[in-house]
């Protein structure tokens, strides 16, 4: 088995993370470890039992077993600073264990306007009736960011870029004006994953992914997780086990094959998407080009500043174009489906208005012509970038149709 070492390059750790040899044994991969009920020898290991609470330890089925405590383990290593990693059913599932675990009635909670929709339904619908008040910001806005806070700020929601609209905010510094506030400052990190942006290093305090995108990869699993540092580990675990999460062995060792081609994948629909991405800033239905990896794009010097790596995930906006127009073009596509998530192999298209959920920033922005508004939300996968350039041209031919 090989052996982990943190100095190591990105795609060897990739390979050699969470593969202990108490849980592999003599084969590559964890074996997939089924069981609610774990048996102990004789009555004082079962009080024994009670008095540990850690990855490693068996105990009942909630808390794990080896499949489980290996991906945690991988994504701990994977994640500079970290302690722990909680797995939990989904993405949204991990974003509302991890909020959860940090705020509590009378709290309000800062969240970024540019946030995933869910994250949105979740700080103004669950969160309300737990009376937790959201407040939502401009995440560009860095100098007006420490007026957001008062005294009953507890918590601050981060994503960068935006998962539609693809802003990057400055997150060391409204991760420093947050710590400096007092609250707890968490990361929707599923974008370039801990690979392109160690969040933590970056001053986050929780790292959240949603491991349906790129770390299962081929659009088969529903996980989250979020890692952090020893204090905050502890309250994500407590909440977890008392909020009942936790995750099938079979999609953890989905999960774990997913993660060991990770790093080529990331590479590979980056630099498709940079290709595509500068062939459709040329086209001349196409408004605006919102891809922090292209030179000369919204967020792209903070992007090179900060982040190590991206994926395939960007979006464009029509010029001029209606919604009727902008449907005949994803109507379209042939190798781009048409769904939700990204990350996988395999290339979506998507169109979003965002304008009905913005409350802190407009929509379209206020340099832009008021009539360049519809998107159109590509995910990159692995197929040859010429040949999705190809869909696109033809689906700009059906755009012009009447």
């Amino acid at each position: 088995m090989a052996n982990f070492d943190d100095k190591q390059g990105r795609d060897t750790r990739l390979v050699a993370a969470g593969r202990r040899e108490e849980w592999t044994g003599a084969v590559v991969n964890p074996p997939v470890w089924r069981g609610s009920t774990h048996l102990y020898r004789d009555t004082a290991a079962l009080r024994q039992g009670t008095k540990t609470n850690e990855d490693g330890r068996f105990f009942y089925g909630r808390r794990g077993s080896p499949t489980q405590w290996a991906l945690c383990d991988a994504l701990t290593k994977l994640e500079p600073d970290a302690y722990g990693t909680v797995l939990y059913p989904s993405g949204v599932a991990a974003l509302s264990g991890s909020l959860m675990a940090v705020l509590k009635p009378g709290d309000v909670l800062l969240v970024t306007d540019n946030a995933y929709e869910p994250t949105r339904l979740m700080a103004t619908g669950l969160f309300r009736k737990l009376g937790i008040e959201a407040r939502f910001f401009d995440p560009l806005d860095v100098d007006g960011f420490r007026d957001q806070f008062c005294e009953r700020t507890k918590a601050v929601m981060l994503e960068s870029p935006g998962s539609l609209t693809m802003e990057v905010c400055d997150v060391p510094a409204l991760a420093a004006i947050a710590r400096e506030m007092g609250a707890t400052s968490l990361i929707d990190n599923t974008y370039a994953t801990s690979l392109g942006f160690p969040a933590l290093k970056h001053g986050c305090d929780i790292s959240i992914m949603s491991l349906t995108k790129h770390v299962g990869g081929h659009s088969d699993l529903m996980m989250g997780s979020a890692s952090a540092a020893n204090r905050h580990y502890r309250l994500l675990r407590q909440t977890a086990q008392t909020l009942g999460h936790v995750v099938s062995p079979d999609d953890a060792a989905l999960a774990l094959r997913g993660l060991r081609t990770m790093g080529l994948r990331l590479d590979r629909t980056t630099q498709t998407a940079r290709e595509v991405a500068s062939w459709l800033a040329a086209r001349p239905e196409v408004a605006h080009v919102l891809c922090p990896l292209l030179e000369g794009c919204a967020g792209h010097e903070l992007w090179s500043r900060d982040f190590t790596g991206g994926c395939g995930l960007f979006s464009f906006v029509l010029k001029g174009a209606g919604e009727e127009s902008r449907a005949r073009l994803i109507d379209a596509l042939q190798l781009f489906g048409i769904g939700y998530s990204w990350g996988g192999f395999e290339s979506l298209a998507l169109p979003f208005d965002p304008a009905p959920i913005r409350t802190a920033t407009p929509w379209p922005p206020g340099n832009w012509q008021a009539e360049d508004r519809h998107g159109v939300r590509l995910a990159i996968g692995l197929e040859d970038a010429q040949d999705l350039i190809r869909d696109l041209e033809q689906g700009f031919a059906a755009m012009e149709q009447t």
